[in-house]
């Protein structure tokens, strides 16, 4: 063999190590611990005040010291999160798309952005089987490849409106999401047996109940905290 052959494959060597090393870093680099959609109830029932609990909870759940420990500490040290609100069958709206949270600066500002989100729905029903058909959707068009795979849903009362919510479910599992649920016991009480036979699903599901829109915080506070550290 010739000095130039083994000069050639020895570069060509190089440049497939480099390739691989390259490629290596930025599937790490695309890599995420979690993509997690916070599904929010705005039917009729839910009124004004209602609404504005839930809105400042999840915002002052993303500057509690500890969900943002769990977001920074993961194995990857981030996460994407969008935030849509729902009601009837084809009543969602994306009120803050996928955002990267990889820093205390990106978590800060999706904390504001959830703070300033207007309610643009008020009414049409309850459909939390198209509020898991919408989240799955979102699941699908992501600009990073995570981990695990989250559908966060919140809503004071059982499906009244389109499909049945286990059918839903049911489908969203079958693609490898998991559903959560964090139901909202002032206007039924059973509601939580409810979320839990028909719209949560999916490897390590749970939910944790608010007693009341009052408590709607701390309940979602829990809940974040145990969803993103579940992720690593």
């Amino acid at each position: 063999m010739t000095r130039f052959h083994l000069h050639r494959r020895s570069l060509l060597a190089g440049l497939g190590a480099t390739l691989a090393i390259t490629t290596a870093k930025a599937n790490e680099a695309a890599a995420i611990d979690l993509a997690l959609v916070l599904a929010v109830d705005c039917s009729g029932s839910v009124r004004g005040e209602h609404y504005d609990l839930q809105q400042r909870g999840y915002a002052d759940a993303f500057r509690h010291r500890r969900v943002i420990e769990a977001i920074l500490g993961g194995l990857h040290g981030g996460i994407l999160a969008c935030y849509f609100q729902w009601s009837g069958p084809a009543l969602h709206n994306l009120v803050i798309p996928w955002t990267l949270l990889r820093s205390r600066a990106d978590i800060a500002g999706f904390a504001t952005a959830l703070q300033q989100a207007p309610r643009s729905i008020f009414g049409g029903g309850t459909a939390p089987a198209e509020a898991i058909d919408y989240g799955a959707a979102l699941l699908q068009r992501m600009p990073l490849r995570p981990l695990r795979r989250v559908i966060d849903i919140s809503g004071d009362g059982r499906s009244n409106r389109g499909r049945p919510p286990a059918l839903a479910r049911d489908a969203a599992v079958a693609q490898g999401i998991t559903i959560n649920g964090l139901p909202i016991l002032h206007m039924e009480e059973d509601i939580e047996e409810y979320y839990e036979r028909n719209v949560i699903g999916g490897p390590g599901a749970f939910l944790i109940s608010a007693r009341d829109y009052e408590s709607f915080a701390d309940a979602v506070r829990r809940k974040l905290i145990l969803e993103i550290s579940s992720a690593g």
